[in-house]
């Protein structure tokens, strides 16, 4: 999911603190204001920017007497090691023992805990967690570590400068003293915060840069970890809804009598979004469903088939869009060139259908109405946008809407809603029964397959001519697809000119050297079905249509795929540099070990750009003459600027790979008279064990700031098995998933 809001990102180095004069009895709290990132925007309001209380008990870093460093985390955990990167960044600079330190969620509030790239909203997305929370969390632990020193040398009367802190305990070594940040808490929580701190050098790191345990692992093992799905509370009631098998459809009416004689089923209500059946517990939930008698009115639901829909799509790429991207006259050029013969216009067509989230967790969230306002739990990932639906579903300020944040089994951008659709739903449900016990409600599998907020189907048209020195001399790419901003609170800030960024990112971006190259984007605006961000939006499509056209482009011109684009790359070193490492990796221009009888290899390489980290792949493949095939290994080299945890970034490749495979091979959601026709993953399959390459993931060393990493090495991974695949049988797959029957030999 990405959250683009380039135009309200805030100078990361304006970030001040908070004096104080207040202690704490049990320990050390610090806070920081964000008031200057709340002041710049006109969205504040008096619950967001009023001047957070001083040493308030949930900050960014506690400090127990029980020598428990505690890092409060402003981000969601869902899978990705956020926790632990947060941690790492505050227990470097705080010289803490990686050992005592722990990690709990923050509570929703933006004035003290947003997304520094975001404005005044706190969540979680876009790859943005570390990037906004690098010198954030960096100096909420030297300023800690700061007061601790000031503690112990107004205790020992010895200058500060003669007192060090490693592991977790200070020292004076001229006088032997030592004291652990537990035994100097109390003491420390009555220095006042500094007005400036002197972060480390590089080269003094020690566990930046470094592998360490995730501060998630353990309690994922032994089962303490808590999702939204284990919460069980006193009086729960669980819901599960019946809707509309269209998108658009309503209610006309139902009849819940044999719902409710179900044992366990407790009320039936009419929400906005269907019908609810509450229970004691799920199953008795799901069962009420089942029973449940409803008429469905279509009348303006979305009713279209997805092949109706994709011949569509292709008839408005026939025509001219709005401009997204235009250097030079690609038009002019385009129109000049020959009709055959050197020079002529190359073409491709390329369809990418819908795509589902599938996370391991399937939605769910609790609500409870309190006398206070309301209760939630969540594995939460948009907290300010949630917060504002849910007071104004229940007519009550902001701020009287707690959340508690529990660790969520993946998201892939789902639970990032842009308009809090499954968060409203079940405080829906709690409205209607008017219910005080807390509500969870729960998608089945089916549920959130066919719940929509999917990928949107895109169409791409690319149009392309090659000069006699085998140059590219004209480009244009038309897009077709839904706008996930429009309609949006994002939509001003993302679609301007009528294009939204997010359809086009990483084709609007293209880094070669192309002197003619032109954009244009379609969006459609009567197709019903619901699109949402997924794990690299944009980059999902766009980067499969250009770096297969770009192949394409290349045997046209029969140049070498690696040193062709390296020559378009002059202006951009550090593609270049992440190109020729994954190409030294890979063994480029080796000739691959040969297949058994029958079969036939191939490489293939791919390259791009999104949330400020470049990433290159190489693909193997091996074909069988029946045209199946198998990725027998994927090579990626990845600029993300400092490797926060070395050992996260591979696992975050590692994992983005088997993402990107599973929707290269397998996924597609198709829609037949308007009705989605996938339900399970026996029908909308991840890849099996057998089905994942050997992965081989290469950091390149550097100081900058660091950048993405959850998202950026899923859009090379499809394009780079596909070029492979080409190479192998000659064949190009201009349509996704990947279809056996187009590679038999």
């Amino acid at each position: 999911m990405t959250i683009a809001m380039t135009t309200a990102i805030d100078n990361l180095s304006r970030r001040q603190f908070l004096g104080s004069s207040a202690g704490l009895t049990l320990g050390l709290t610090l806070g920081f204001s964000l008031g200057e990132a709340q002041a710049a925007s006109p969205q504040a309001t008096a619950a967001t920017a009023a001047p957070a209380p001083v040493f308030e008990p949930n900050a960014f870093l506690r400090i127990g007497t029980d020598n428990t460093v505690t890092v409060i985390s402003k981000h969601l955990e869902m899978g990705q090691g956020t926790y632990t990167g947060l941690a790492t960044l505050a227990a470097e600079e705080l010289d803490a023992a990686w050992a005592q330190v722990r990690v709990e969620s923050a509570p929703a509030d933006a004035r003290r805990y947003n997304n520094l790239l975001w404005g005044p909203a706190q969540g979680t997305g876009g790859s943005t967690a570390m990037a906004n929370s690098w010198e954030q969390m960096r100096q909420a632990g030297a300023s800690a570590r700061a007061m601790l020193v000031s503690a112990a040398a107004r205790r020992w009367s010895v200058p500060v400068a003669d007192i060090t802190v490693r592991e977790g305990v200070v020292l004076h070594a001229d006088s032997k003293r030592q004291a652990t940040f537990g035994e100097l808490a109390e003491a420390a929580g009555a220095e006042a915060v500094p007005a400036s701190v002197v972060l480390k050098d590089p080269k003094d790191f020690r566990l930046i840069g470094k592998t360490a345990p995730r501060k998630d692992a353990a309690d994922k093992v032994n089962g303490r970890a808590q999702f939204t799905q284990d919460l069980h509370l006193p009086g729960m009631l669980l819901a599960v809804v019946a809707h509309p098998p269209r998108f658009g459809g309503k209610v006309r009416a139902f009849d819940a009598s044999q719902a409710k004689a179900v044992k366990g089923v407790v009320d039936v209500v009419a929400i906005p979004s269907g019908v609810a059946v509450l229970a004691r517990d799920t199953w008795s939930a799901k069962k009420g469903r089942d029973a449940l008698v409803v008429t469905w009115d279509d009348s303006a639901a979305f009713q279209l088939s997805s092949d109706t829909q994709r011949r569509r799509y292709r008839e408005l790429a026939a025509t001219p869009g709005l401009i997204a991207r235009q250097d030079g006259q690609a038009d002019a050029a385009l129109a000049q060139a020959p009709k055959a013969g050197a020079g002529r216009v190359i073409s491709a067509s390329l369809d990418f259908p819908y795509l589902a989230h599938a996370a391991m967790e399937p939605i769910n969230c609790v609500v409870q109405r309190t006398e206070a306002g309301c209760t939630v739990w969540n594995g939460e990932q948009m907290h300010t946008g949630d917060q504002f639906a849910l007071a104004k579903l229940f007519g009550i300020a902001p701020e009287q809407v707690t959340i508690h944040t529990l660790y969520a089994g993946g998201s892939f951008g789902r639970r990032a809603s842009k308009d809090a659709d499954y968060v409203r739903e079940v405080a829906s449900i709690v409205q209607a029964s008017g219910t005080k016990a807390p509500v969870k409600m729960v998608w089945l599998r089916e549920d959130d397959m066919k719940g929509g907020q999917y990928r949107p189907m895109f169409h791409h048209r690319l149009e392309a001519t090659l000069s006699p020195q085998g140059e590219i001399s004209a480009w244009r790419h038309r897009l077709v697809g839904q706008s996930i901003a429009a309609g949006s609170p994002f939509e001003s800030v993302m679609v301007k000119n009528g294009v939204d960024a997010l359809s086009v990112e990483g084709a609007s971006t293209l880094p070669y050297a192309i002197p003619n190259l032109q954009v244009e984007l379609h969006t459609p605006q009567d197709i019903g079905v619901p699109v949402l961000w997924w794990r690299s939006v944009g980059s999902t499509h766009t980067a499969y249509a250009t770096e297969t056209f770009l192949d394409a482009l290349a045997t046209e011109a029969q140049q070498d795929p690696v040193a062709w684009r390296l020559k378009m790359l002059d202006k951009h070193p550090r593609h270049a540099a992440v190109l020729a490492l994954v190409a030294d990796k890979a063994a480029w221009g080796k000739p691959l070990a040969k297949g058994k009888k029958g079969e036939r290899r191939g490489r293939g390489v791919a390259l791009h750009e999104s949330f400020g980290t470049v990433v290159a792949q190489v693909a193997e493949v091996t074909v069988s003459r029946d045209g199946s095939f198998h990725v027998d290994r994927v090579v990626t080299a990845v600029d993300c600027g400092v490797a926060i945890n070395p050992d996260n970034v591979r696992a975050q490749v590692e994992g983005s790979v088997g993402f990107a495979l599973s929707a290269a091979l397998h996924g597609e959601i198709t829609l037949k008279d308007g009705v989605v026709e996938q339900s399970n993953f026996g029908d909308y399959a991840p890849i099996r064990i057998q089905e994942m390459p050997k992965v081989e993931v290469h950091i390149v060393p550097s100081a900058n700031k660091p950048s993405g990493i959850g998202e950026p090495a899923v859009p090379p991974v499809a394009p780079a098995v596909a070029n492979a695949l080409a190479a192998a049988t000659g064949k190009r797959a201009w349509r996704l998933p990947l279809q056996t029957a187009q590679f038999k030999a």
